[in-house]
């Protein structure tokens, strides 16, 4: 099935069509059961309602999750990693995956498409900030990210107010992610998943309500700027859809009393609430806590 992208957003017409559900690679994937885990990535995703797709995308989506058995995270990481060790090297893939992620709430069907190609294009981008020029040379070479970056300048050209539905952390959840949901929306399933979700409209309000505090305190820019970003990528998707913050791989990561006894959410609602009554001492000491406790996540990025 040919799937194109609908207005405003994805794939070109002229070479963004879907040409299979599994298009981001032409390996097969291993089983559930003998597949290695990939343990360092996080996710923040938005589901829309089929209503915020036009058609034929409207279409596609219903028939594909009629089918059942959606592909996992894990899934979607094992194919983009396979690319990378496929001869010549893909950075990015030649087209767009026609995979989602999908979610039926009170009736309704949600869709989170992935999107691979790009946040692939984003993620390069990325790369050339987090690592030295010899490192990034070494991994993906420099023909290969020039390549990618004229056929993202090309593509951006006709899909100017393209964006993911799916952003991702690296040995981390970034703290601004969590301003968008609340401790009782965990679910934690020992071995398998810690996820929260919440409605779009209740993420907006959580983060204006966050935002207008933060900008009325001193020394926490960094976190009100992150919040502005993650606010206005927001206010790019339909008013009924769902947030979803996923700890993904890290639940295979770190030790299971650690995410038994997390509750980054709750922690990080209960400083910016400190703050909000005058209390900055207390707020600065959980916003430390929370920061250190992150930081020690985040520096196994670097670990041998």
């Amino acid at each position: 099935m040919r799937v194109r992208g609908r207005p405003g957003g994805e794939p070109d017409p002229a070479e963004g069509q879907y040409e299979s559900v599994s298009e981001s690679s032409d390996l097969p994937l291993p089983s559930a059961r003998s597949a290695p885990t990939v343990p360092y990535a996080s996710y923040l995703r938005v589901y829309e309602p089929l209503a915020a797709f036009a058609e034929p995308e409207r279409t596609h989506w219903a028939d594909y999750a009629r089918r059942g058995a959606t592909p996992t995270a894990q899934d979607e990481l094992r194919r983009s990693l396979s690319d990378l060790v496929r001869v010549p090297l893909v950075g990015v893939p030649a087209h767009e995956s026609a995979d989602a992620f999908t979610a039926v709430v009170d009736g309704v069907l949600l869709v989170c498409p992935w999107r691979t190609r790009l946040r692939g294009w984003l993620a390069l981008q990325e790369l050339v900030e987090w690592f030295p020029r010899p490192v990034l040379d070494a991994a993906l070479p420099p023909g290969a990210r020039r390549r990618a970056a004229e056929d993202y300048e090309r593509w951006r050209e006709r899909n100017p107010d393209a964006r993911p539905w799916i952003r991702t952390g690296v040995w981390q959840v970034p703290l601004r992610w969590f301003v968008l949901v609340a401790d009782e929306e965990r679910e934690h399933v020992p071995g398998e998943r810690l996820r929260y979700r919440t409605p779009m409209v209740q993420a907006r309000r959580r983060l204006a309500r966050a935002l207008r505090t933060l900008r009325d305190a001193e020394g926490y820019g960094m976190l009100a700027d992150g919040l502005v970003e993650v606010g206005s990528w927001l206010e790019e998707f339909h008013p009924r859809s769902m947030v979803e913050l996923d700890y993904g791989g890290l639940v295979h990561a770190l030790p299971a009393d650690r995410l038994a006894a997390d509750r980054s959410a709750g922690d990080l609602a209960a400083g910016i609430a400190a703050l909000g009554s005058g209390d900055a001492r207390g707020a600065t000491e959980v916003y430390e806590e929370l920061a250190e406790r992150w930081r020690a996540v985040r520096e196994r990025l670097f670990a041998n």
